[in-house]
Protein backbone atom coordinates (compact mmCIF):
# COMPACT_ATOMS: atom_id res chain seq x y z
CA UNK A 1 0.00 0.00 0.00
CA UNK A 2 2.71 2.77 1.31
CA UNK A 3 4.87 2.34 -2.03
CA UNK A 4 2.34 3.51 -4.18
CA UNK A 5 1.84 6.52 -2.49
CA UNK A 6 4.56 8.62 -4.16
CA UNK A 7 7.72 8.23 -2.63
CA UNK A 8 9.66 9.97 -4.96
CA UNK A 9 7.36 13.07 -4.09
CA UNK A 10 7.36 12.66 -0.55
CA UNK A 11 11.51 12.66 -0.79
CA UNK A 12 11.31 15.90 -2.45
CA UNK A 13 9.47 17.34 0.36
CA UNK A 14 6.17 17.69 -1.18
CA UNK A 15 4.00 18.32 1.61
CA UNK A 16 0.99 16.39 0.56
CA UNK A 17 3.15 13.57 -0.40
CA UNK A 18 4.16 13.52 2.52
CA UNK A 19 1.15 13.75 4.82
CA UNK A 20 -0.31 11.06 2.74
CA UNK A 21 3.20 8.86 3.06
CA UNK A 22 2.80 9.31 7.03
CA UNK A 23 -1.23 8.19 7.23
CA UNK A 24 -0.59 5.03 5.31
CA UNK A 25 2.01 4.00 7.82
CA UNK A 26 0.25 2.41 10.69
CA UNK A 27 1.19 4.32 14.38
CA UNK A 28 -1.68 3.84 16.47
CA UNK A 29 -0.62 4.06 20.74
CA UNK A 30 -0.59 0.57 21.58
CA UNK A 31 -1.56 2.42 25.19
CA UNK A 32 -4.73 3.02 23.38
CA UNK A 33 -5.50 0.20 21.87
CA UNK A 34 -4.12 -2.77 22.25
CA UNK A 35 -2.63 -3.97 18.65
CA UNK A 36 -1.75 -0.98 17.83
CA UNK A 37 1.71 -0.58 15.98
CA UNK A 38 3.62 1.85 17.88
CA UNK A 39 5.83 4.73 16.55
CA UNK A 40 8.69 2.67 15.74
CA UNK A 41 8.27 2.30 11.95
CA UNK A 42 6.93 5.72 10.99
CA UNK A 43 10.05 7.15 13.43
CA UNK A 44 12.05 5.04 10.72
CA UNK A 45 10.98 6.85 7.96
CA UNK A 46 11.20 9.91 9.13
CA UNK A 47 14.35 9.22 10.36
CA UNK A 48 15.59 8.10 6.71
CA UNK A 49 13.52 11.19 5.35
CA UNK A 50 15.59 14.06 7.83
CA UNK A 51 19.28 11.68 7.19
CA UNK A 52 18.78 11.71 3.73
CA UNK A 53 18.06 16.01 3.87
CA UNK A 54 21.10 16.43 5.36
CA UNK A 55 19.72 16.26 9.09
CA UNK A 56 22.18 14.97 11.75
CA UNK A 57 19.21 13.01 13.23
CA UNK A 58 19.38 10.81 16.41
CA UNK A 59 16.70 8.65 17.89
CA UNK A 60 15.98 7.72 21.72
CA UNK A 61 13.75 5.44 22.77
CA UNK A 62 10.91 7.21 25.44
CA UNK A 63 9.83 3.70 26.42
CA UNK A 64 11.38 0.33 25.14
CA UNK A 65 10.33 0.20 21.42
CA UNK A 66 8.66 3.74 20.92
CA UNK A 67 11.35 6.33 19.86
CA UNK A 68 11.56 9.89 19.55
CA UNK A 69 13.54 11.58 16.54
CA UNK A 70 15.17 14.63 17.01
CA UNK A 71 17.03 16.15 13.90
CA UNK A 72 19.17 19.38 13.69
CA UNK A 73 20.07 21.75 10.73
CA UNK A 74 22.68 23.96 11.30
CA UNK A 75 21.71 27.66 10.80
CA UNK A 76 22.32 31.48 11.69
CA UNK A 77 21.08 33.08 14.65
CA UNK A 78 18.27 31.65 17.16
CA UNK A 79 17.15 28.64 17.48
CA UNK A 80 13.67 27.28 16.06
CA UNK A 81 12.13 23.88 17.26
CA UNK A 82 9.49 22.26 15.11
CA UNK A 83 7.16 19.79 16.79
CA UNK A 84 4.83 16.93 15.81
CA UNK A 85 3.67 14.01 17.59
CA UNK A 86 3.76 10.39 15.85
CA UNK A 87 0.97 8.52 17.45
CA UNK A 88 -2.30 8.29 16.72
CA UNK A 89 -5.31 7.01 18.52
CA UNK A 90 -7.24 3.84 18.05
CA UNK A 91 -9.17 2.66 15.07
CA UNK A 92 -12.28 1.21 15.98
CA UNK A 93 -15.15 2.01 14.87
CA UNK A 94 -13.39 3.77 11.61
CA UNK A 95 -15.88 4.98 8.48
CA UNK A 96 -13.00 5.21 6.44
CA UNK A 97 -10.01 2.80 5.67
CA UNK A 98 -7.68 3.94 8.36
CA UNK A 99 -4.33 3.73 6.37
CA UNK A 100 -5.49 3.82 2.69
CA UNK A 101 -4.45 7.78 3.01
CA UNK A 102 -7.29 8.25 0.61
CA UNK A 103 -7.17 12.12 -1.59
CA UNK A 104 -10.68 12.95 -2.78
CA UNK A 105 -13.08 15.51 -3.34
CA UNK A 106 -9.59 18.15 -1.76
CA UNK A 107 -9.26 15.85 1.71
CA UNK A 108 -6.47 13.52 2.41
CA UNK A 109 -8.80 10.80 4.72
CA UNK A 110 -7.34 8.58 7.30
CA UNK A 111 -6.52 7.71 10.52
CA UNK A 112 -3.75 10.81 11.67
CA UNK A 113 -4.70 13.05 8.91
CA UNK A 114 -5.08 16.12 11.35
CA UNK A 115 -4.19 14.78 14.41
CA UNK A 116 -1.59 15.23 13.22
CA UNK A 117 0.24 13.62 10.40
CA UNK A 118 -1.03 16.58 7.93
CA UNK A 119 1.16 18.80 10.83
CA UNK A 120 4.24 16.73 10.80
CA UNK A 121 3.82 17.12 7.07
CA UNK A 122 3.68 20.49 6.77
CA UNK A 123 6.84 20.70 9.10
CA UNK A 124 8.73 17.86 7.35
CA UNK A 125 8.33 19.72 3.92
CA UNK A 126 9.21 23.29 5.80
CA UNK A 127 12.67 21.29 6.86
CA UNK A 128 13.13 20.21 3.45
CA UNK A 129 13.13 23.35 2.00
CA UNK A 130 15.24 25.18 4.64
CA UNK A 131 18.12 22.44 3.59
CA UNK A 132 18.10 24.29 0.30
CA UNK A 133 18.77 27.94 1.90
CA UNK A 134 22.15 28.59 2.27
CA UNK A 135 23.13 28.84 5.95
CA UNK A 136 23.17 32.62 6.73
CA UNK A 137 19.09 32.72 5.58
CA UNK A 138 17.89 30.40 7.59
CA UNK A 139 17.83 29.66 11.84
CA UNK A 140 19.36 26.55 13.34
CA UNK A 141 16.69 24.21 13.07
CA UNK A 142 15.45 21.68 15.46
CA UNK A 143 12.89 19.10 14.28
CA UNK A 144 11.52 16.61 17.17
CA UNK A 145 9.11 13.74 16.78
CA UNK A 146 7.60 12.86 19.43
CA UNK A 147 5.77 9.72 20.85
CA UNK A 148 2.38 8.58 22.78
CA UNK A 149 1.33 12.14 23.02
CA UNK A 150 -2.03 10.72 22.46
CA UNK A 151 -2.04 8.90 26.27
CA UNK A 152 0.82 10.36 28.78
CA UNK A 153 3.32 12.48 26.76
CA UNK A 154 5.80 10.52 27.61
CA UNK A 155 8.05 11.24 24.39
CA UNK A 156 7.86 15.18 25.00
CA UNK A 157 8.96 14.43 28.48
CA UNK A 158 11.73 12.40 28.16
CA UNK A 159 12.65 14.86 25.44
CA UNK A 160 12.71 17.48 28.27
CA UNK A 161 14.23 16.09 30.65
CA UNK A 162 16.98 15.28 27.90
CA UNK A 163 17.79 18.72 27.70
CA UNK A 164 16.52 20.09 24.13
CA UNK A 165 17.03 23.50 23.67
CA UNK A 166 15.52 25.95 21.85
CA UNK A 167 15.15 30.18 21.53
CA UNK A 168 11.32 29.53 20.71
CA UNK A 169 9.17 26.56 19.78
CA UNK A 170 5.61 25.90 16.85
CA UNK A 171 3.83 23.18 17.72
CA UNK A 172 1.79 21.72 14.59
CA UNK A 173 -1.40 20.68 16.06
CA UNK A 174 -4.37 21.41 13.71
CA UNK A 175 -5.82 24.60 14.71
CA UNK A 176 -7.63 26.05 11.32
CA UNK A 177 -3.81 28.14 10.16
CA UNK A 178 -4.70 30.23 13.67
CA UNK A 179 -1.82 30.79 15.62
CA UNK A 180 -2.36 29.67 19.40
CA UNK A 181 -0.60 30.82 22.05
CA UNK A 182 -2.61 29.68 25.08
CA UNK A 183 -4.04 26.75 25.89
CA UNK A 184 -6.28 24.64 28.93
CA UNK A 185 -4.38 22.45 31.39
CA UNK A 186 -6.48 19.81 33.31
CA UNK A 187 -6.40 17.88 36.78
CA UNK A 188 -7.97 14.38 37.18
CA UNK A 189 -9.57 14.19 40.91
CA UNK A 190 -10.88 10.58 41.95
CA UNK A 191 -13.22 10.47 44.70
CA UNK A 192 -13.96 7.35 46.53
CA UNK A 193 -16.72 7.10 48.25
CA UNK A 194 -17.25 3.65 50.67
CA UNK A 195 -20.51 2.52 51.58
CA UNK A 196 -21.20 -1.28 53.54
CA UNK A 197 -22.53 -4.04 50.96
CA UNK A 198 -25.77 -5.27 52.64
CA UNK A 199 -29.27 -6.92 50.89
CA UNK A 200 -31.08 -5.00 49.12
CA UNK A 201 -33.83 -5.77 51.26
CA UNK A 202 -31.98 -4.36 54.73
CA UNK A 203 -31.36 -0.67 54.57
CA UNK A 204 -30.88 -0.80 58.25
CA UNK A 205 -27.64 -2.44 57.64
CA UNK A 206 -26.97 -1.09 54.17
CA UNK A 207 -24.88 1.91 52.88
CA UNK A 208 -25.44 3.43 49.37
CA UNK A 209 -21.75 4.51 48.01
CA UNK A 210 -23.44 5.49 44.66
CA UNK A 211 -25.88 7.62 46.42
CA UNK A 212 -23.42 9.70 48.00
CA UNK A 213 -21.41 10.21 45.21
CA UNK A 214 -24.67 11.34 43.55
CA UNK A 215 -25.27 13.49 46.67
CA UNK A 216 -21.70 14.58 46.15
CA UNK A 217 -22.30 15.62 42.16
CA UNK A 218 -25.19 17.72 43.03
CA UNK A 219 -23.36 19.54 45.83
CA UNK A 220 -20.65 20.49 43.22
CA UNK A 221 -23.43 22.26 40.88
CA UNK A 222 -22.62 25.50 42.76
CA UNK A 223 -18.89 25.77 41.95
CA UNK A 224 -19.56 24.82 37.93
CA UNK A 225 -22.07 27.76 37.85
CA UNK A 226 -19.28 29.67 40.09
CA UNK A 227 -16.90 28.66 36.88
CA UNK A 228 -19.08 29.74 34.38
CA UNK A 229 -20.14 33.29 35.77
CA UNK A 230 -16.45 33.79 36.87
CA UNK A 231 -13.44 36.22 35.11
CA UNK A 232 -13.11 34.93 31.24
CA UNK A 233 -9.58 34.03 29.81
CA UNK A 234 -9.51 36.39 26.64
CA UNK A 235 -8.26 33.14 24.24
CA UNK A 236 -9.78 30.27 26.12
CA UNK A 237 -12.97 31.42 28.03
CA UNK A 238 -13.74 29.83 31.63
CA UNK A 239 -12.32 26.73 33.11
CA UNK A 240 -14.78 23.61 33.69
CA UNK A 241 -15.60 20.31 35.15
CA UNK A 242 -17.35 17.00 33.99
CA UNK A 243 -17.83 13.58 35.43
CA UNK A 244 -15.76 11.47 33.54
CA UNK A 245 -16.75 7.97 35.15
CA UNK A 246 -18.53 6.70 37.67
CA UNK A 247 -18.18 2.43 38.99
CA UNK A 248 -20.02 0.99 42.05
CA UNK A 249 -21.79 -1.51 43.40
CA UNK A 250 -22.20 -5.48 42.50
CA UNK A 251 -25.70 -5.99 41.36
CA UNK A 252 -28.97 -4.92 41.37
CA UNK A 253 -29.94 -6.26 44.85
CA UNK A 254 -27.05 -5.48 47.02
CA UNK A 255 -26.41 -2.01 48.43
CA UNK A 256 -22.81 -0.61 47.15
CA UNK A 257 -19.89 -0.90 48.94
CA UNK A 258 -17.61 1.34 47.16
CA UNK A 259 -18.27 3.91 44.35
CA UNK A 260 -15.18 5.63 42.74
CA UNK A 261 -15.83 8.54 40.56
CA UNK A 262 -13.27 10.50 38.46
CA UNK A 263 -13.83 14.19 37.68
CA UNK A 264 -11.88 16.27 35.05
CA UNK A 265 -11.46 19.81 35.99
CA UNK A 266 -9.99 21.44 32.79
CA UNK A 267 -7.96 24.45 34.00
CA UNK A 268 -6.59 28.12 32.71
CA UNK A 269 -2.49 29.03 32.51
CA UNK A 270 -3.34 31.03 35.50
CA UNK A 271 -4.51 28.16 37.99
CA UNK A 272 -2.27 25.60 39.90
CA UNK A 273 -3.31 22.04 40.75
CA UNK A 274 -4.27 23.52 44.34
CA UNK A 275 -6.79 26.33 42.88
CA UNK A 276 -8.40 23.48 40.81
CA UNK A 277 -9.10 21.22 43.65
CA UNK A 278 -9.75 23.44 47.01
CA UNK A 279 -12.83 24.01 45.44
CA UNK A 280 -14.01 19.94 45.69
CA UNK A 281 -12.41 19.09 48.45
CA UNK A 282 -14.45 21.99 50.31
CA UNK A 283 -17.53 20.87 48.84
CA UNK A 284 -17.09 17.39 50.06
CA UNK A 285 -16.00 18.90 53.30
CA UNK A 286 -19.63 20.68 53.80
CA UNK A 287 -21.65 17.73 52.29
CA UNK A 288 -20.17 15.54 55.17
CA UNK A 289 -21.02 18.05 57.86
CA UNK A 290 -24.89 17.51 56.51
CA UNK A 291 -24.66 13.99 56.04
CA UNK A 292 -21.86 12.52 58.63
CA UNK A 293 -22.60 8.89 57.25
CA UNK A 294 -20.75 9.97 54.61
CA UNK A 295 -17.09 8.05 54.03
CA UNK A 296 -15.46 9.76 51.30
CA UNK A 297 -11.70 11.29 49.86
CA UNK A 298 -9.75 12.59 46.88
CA UNK A 299 -7.26 11.95 45.10
CA UNK A 300 -5.58 13.76 42.16
CA UNK A 301 -4.14 11.34 39.44
CA UNK A 302 -2.74 13.21 36.65
CA UNK A 303 -1.98 16.90 36.10
CA UNK A 304 -0.99 18.93 33.61
CA UNK A 305 -0.60 22.72 33.07
CA UNK A 306 -2.25 25.18 30.84
CA UNK A 307 0.06 27.33 29.81
CA UNK A 308 0.26 30.76 27.16
CA UNK A 309 2.81 32.82 25.61
CA UNK A 310 2.45 36.69 24.87
CA UNK A 311 0.99 37.88 22.23
CA UNK A 312 4.01 40.15 21.33
CA UNK A 313 6.23 37.47 21.63
CA UNK A 314 8.56 37.06 18.54
CA UNK A 315 7.53 33.50 17.67
CA UNK A 316 3.71 35.20 17.41
CA UNK A 317 4.17 38.32 16.02
CA UNK A 318 6.63 36.30 13.58
CA UNK A 319 3.80 33.64 12.04
CA UNK A 320 1.16 36.10 12.14
CA UNK A 321 3.29 38.27 9.79
CA UNK A 322 4.20 35.03 7.76
CA UNK A 323 0.47 34.36 7.35
CA UNK A 324 -0.12 37.79 6.04
CA UNK A 325 2.41 37.45 3.97
CA UNK A 326 1.28 34.06 1.97
CA UNK A 327 -2.27 35.99 1.79
CA UNK A 328 -3.57 33.89 4.78
CA UNK A 329 -5.60 36.02 7.51
CA UNK A 330 -3.91 36.22 10.85
CA UNK A 331 -5.74 34.96 13.30
CA UNK A 332 -4.60 34.54 17.35
CA UNK A 333 -6.88 31.66 19.11
CA UNK A 334 -6.93 29.64 22.00
CA UNK A 335 -6.24 25.95 22.04
CA UNK A 336 -9.23 24.21 24.08
CA UNK A 337 -7.18 20.61 24.25
CA UNK A 338 -4.50 20.22 26.49
CA UNK A 339 -1.25 19.57 24.26
CA UNK A 340 2.54 18.97 24.35
CA UNK A 341 3.55 22.75 24.32
CA UNK A 342 3.05 23.02 27.76
CA UNK A 343 6.62 21.05 28.57
CA UNK A 344 8.13 23.17 26.15
CA UNK A 345 6.59 26.62 28.03
CA UNK A 346 7.94 25.43 31.32
CA UNK A 347 10.96 24.88 30.27
CA UNK A 348 11.49 28.25 28.99
CA UNK A 349 10.78 27.53 25.66
CA UNK A 350 8.43 29.94 24.44
CA UNK A 351 5.79 27.85 22.19
CA UNK A 352 2.52 28.26 20.13
CA UNK A 353 0.50 25.60 17.91
CA UNK A 354 0.10 26.66 14.67
CA UNK A 355 -0.78 23.71 11.90
CA UNK A 356 -3.38 22.62 9.29
CA UNK A 357 -6.60 20.83 10.22
CA UNK A 358 -9.69 21.77 12.43
CA UNK A 359 -9.78 19.66 15.99
CA UNK A 360 -12.90 18.89 15.26
CA UNK A 361 -12.18 16.32 12.46
CA UNK A 362 -9.52 14.89 15.38
CA UNK A 363 -10.11 11.47 16.42
CA UNK A 364 -13.37 11.17 14.70
CA UNK A 365 -14.62 7.90 12.40
CA UNK A 366 -13.97 9.51 9.24
CA UNK A 367 -11.10 11.66 9.80
CA UNK A 368 -9.69 14.18 7.22
CA UNK A 369 -7.64 17.44 7.02
CA UNK A 370 -8.07 19.86 3.98
CA UNK A 371 -4.83 19.26 1.55
CA UNK A 372 -4.40 22.58 0.79
CA UNK A 373 -4.12 23.72 4.13
CA UNK A 374 -1.10 21.34 4.17
CA UNK A 375 0.73 22.96 1.79
CA UNK A 376 -0.16 26.55 2.73
CA UNK A 377 1.06 26.04 6.65
CA UNK A 378 4.44 24.34 5.02
CA UNK A 379 4.85 27.80 3.23
CA UNK A 380 3.73 29.76 6.38
CA UNK A 381 6.40 28.11 8.09
CA UNK A 382 9.44 28.23 5.99
CA UNK A 383 8.38 32.19 5.32
CA UNK A 384 8.60 32.17 9.02
CA UNK A 385 12.00 30.48 9.74
CA UNK A 386 13.90 32.15 6.99
CA UNK A 387 12.20 35.25 8.87
CA UNK A 388 13.73 34.70 11.75
CA UNK A 389 17.60 35.85 9.98
CA UNK A 390 16.06 38.39 8.21
CA UNK A 391 14.65 39.97 11.12
CA UNK A 392 17.73 39.56 12.92
CA UNK A 393 20.31 41.09 10.18
CA UNK A 394 17.83 43.97 10.02
CA UNK A 395 17.59 44.44 13.65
Amino acid sequence: MTAEIGDAAARSGDPVALARRLVAIPSVNPDLEGDGAGEAEIAAFCTGLLAGWGFDVSTREAVPGRPNVVARLRGTGPTLLLNGHLDTVGVAGMTVDPFAAELRDGRLWGRGSCDMKGGVAALLATARALVDAPVAERPNLVVALTADEENASVGMARLVEEGVTADLAVVCEPTELAVMPAHKGFVWIRALFRGRAAHGSRPELGIDAIRHAALYLTALEEHAAALRSGSAHPLLGHGSFHAGTIRGGAAASVYPESCELVLERRTLPTESVHDAVAPFQEALEALVTDHPEIDADLAVTLDRPGTEVAEDTPVVRGLLEALDEEGVAPAVRGMSAWVDAAYLNEAGIPAVCFGPGSIEQAHTADEWIDAEEIRVAAMVLSRFARALVTNLDEA
